[in-house]
């Protein structure tokens, strides 16, 4: 199976490192250092799952370069979506799948005016990794899920032949016939944690055990499920419940991508996450507090740490 991985970070890296080790020929499309050190010295990926040194790495910046090929793993990040996709055009055949590993909710949605509705899938990544240097991921926990599947619920053979490579890989993956519900699943989760971490400027475990926090957690979950019920996603009758048990079993070190960024002075995705919430909230009729002042808190952040 051949698989194009379009931005080469935790998430691109970490799956398509598994996926080549397990046989796919797998090509990054990365630019500037990580590029340069990928297509020298190879990918390294480190973490408590191990350590996989891809030597050689394929690895470009010209995806017209690579061809069609079955599965693109995409991977930017969310203010890239619409110029990576045009960027991708020459990987796409007439059964290619884009499968958007993103955070957020809409970057199916925004990439299949650029695509076409047959070439776009959805997709969640589970993983809590990160560059640490020029071809080095590392990847905090051992947790590692990949959840995908057609936009209209149903079963194709290339979902069913890429999830049985995922399974060879050795990660956890679903292929769902539910993928908007999975993806609301994440975002709940996933703007609130971002949120609340950049805030704190803590790691999970210093945060989901003390009292004070506690509420403010499932508060800020509350409030993206009930948008998304106003929205008229199904999200499961324990919504909550299963969210605060992801929270209470992450790693302890753990920080969402958005969180590190803020760390790093570097650009936020919190438009389309906790600034997502308070966009539809707004829109539906629905109050959401906690994630209004987390947005203002953060939002001198937004394009890095301010001048």
């Amino acid at each position: 199976m051949r698989i194009a991985v379009v931005g080469a970070g935790g998430v691109g890296g970490g799956f398509g490192a598994a996926l080549a080790k397990a046989g796919a020929d797998v090509t990054f499309i990365a630019r500037g250092a990580h590029l340069a050190t990928m297509k020298n010295q190879g990918l390294k990926v480190q973490g408590d799952r191990g350590e996989t040194h891809l030597v050689p790495t394929k690895a470009t910046d010209d995806p017209a370069a690579i061809g069609k090929v079955d599965i693109v793993l995409f991977c930017v990040k969310l203010w890239d979506v619409e110029s990576a996709g045009q960027h991708i055009k020459p990987l796409i055949g007439p059964d290619t799948a884009v499968i958007p590993l993103q955070n957020g909710i809409d970057a199916a949605e925004r990439l299949v005016p650029i695509l076409g509705s047959n070439a776009v899938m959805g997709g969640v990544a589970q993983i809590s990794a990160s560059i640490v240097g020029p071809g080095l991921i590392r990847q905090v926990g051992s947790f590692m899920r990949m959840i995908f599947g057609e936009l209209d619920g149903k079963l194709r053979k290339r979902g069913q032949d890429f999830h049985a490579l995922c399974l060879k890989a050795g990660f956890d993956a679903t292929l769902s016939e539910q993928i908007l519900t999975e993806l609301w699943m994440k975002f709940i989760l996933l703007a609130a944690n971002a949120s609340i971490m950049s805030v704190a400027r803590q790691p999970i475990g210093k945060l989901r055990d003390d009292p004070d926090m506690r509420p403010i957690f499932i508060a800020a979950y509350q409030e993206a499920i009930d948008v998304g019920r106003a929205r008229g996603v199904a999200l499961p009758a324990d919504a909550l419940e299963r969210i605060l048990e992801f929270t209470g079993h992450a790693p302890p070190a753990m920080k969402p991508s958005m969180a590190l960024d803020l760390e790093r002075g570097n650009r936020l995705e919190l438009p389309w996450l906790g600034g997502k919430v308070v966009e539809l909230g707004r829109q539906l009729g629905v109050a959401t507090p906690v994630h209004s002042m987390m947005y203002a808190m953060l939002k001198p952040y937004i394009m890095g740490t301010p001048a």
